[in-house]
């Protein structure tokens, strides 16, 4: 009996020493600040990761789109564990919020939860971006994509370029071919959902590519920024 008792009170002491961890795991992760750099990352790992979004964009699937960004977070940007899929969340919601609207008014929906977006970017990188500034560019960059008639792929491929300076402190027209290259993919794709609800897989093939481009122009953006200011600092 006392054998018994021993092995089960052995087994409540492992069951709540495991339920602690988790609970202090989770508080630490969320709740200790680590900064990660959102300026280092695969560019091809990017452009697949965000071919395989679009496709659960397309196909309406809610969680494989928010599984996809969560795992993305974590393995382009270190975003820790459970924060990546608090980060997903919103952007997805946000996501799924502006593919349902029709009207500005709609699309003013998705900026809270841009904005709490952009907030713990901020947070986690250590940028010095204006996250409402952001949330309000990305709604904008929507609305101009969905009004086809009114703004055309050069407009699109311009705020492309001033999303991206304002998100790492730099002259949008640093991120000129960026924006060209990431405005050509949305059009690829824009073009492959015309001929075919969902595109076919040659389609994203091309659009994978394309986005490996804009992303690789990015980066080597990024990298000559790193460059110029290590020179500035050893000088």
């Amino acid at each position: 009996m006392n054998r018994w008792f021993n092995r089960r009170s052995a087994g409540w002491w492992l069951g709540i020493l495991l339920v602690v961890g988790l609970v202090v795991w989770v508080v630490t992760d969320l709740a200790i600040p680590r900064p990660h750099s959102i300026r280092q990352f695969d560019p091809n790992s990017v452009a697949r990761i965000e071919t395989a979004i679009w496709r659960s964009y397309v196909n309406n699937g809610r969680v494989s789109l928010y599984r996809q960004l969560a795992g993305g977070l974590r393995s382009q940007f270190n975003t820790p564990y459970w924060r990546s899929y608090g980060l997903a969340f919103q952007a997805s919601r946000a996501a799924f919020v502006l593919k349902e609207g029709n009207t500005p008014a709609d699309y003013e929906a998705a900026v809270p939860l841009l904005l709490d977006y952009y907030t713990a970017v901020k947070r986690l990188s250590g940028e010095s971006f204006d996250p409402q500034a952001m949330a309000r560019l990305d709604v904008e960059a929507w609305a101009m994509h969905r009004n086809r008639g009114r703004y055309s792929y050069d407009d699109l491929a311009r705020i492309l370029a001033q999303s991206a300076g304002k998100l790492y402190g730099l002259p949008p027209a640093r991120f000129a071919d960026y924006g060209v290259l990431r405005a050509q993919a949305i059009r690829q794709y824009d073009e492959a959902r015309r001929r075919n609800p969902v595109p076919k897989e040659a389609d994203w093939q091309r659009m994978e590519q394309q986005l490996h481009w804009a992303w690789q122009s990015l980066s080597r953006v990024l990298a000559l920024d790193r460059l110029e200011r290590a020179g500035r600092v050893a000088k």
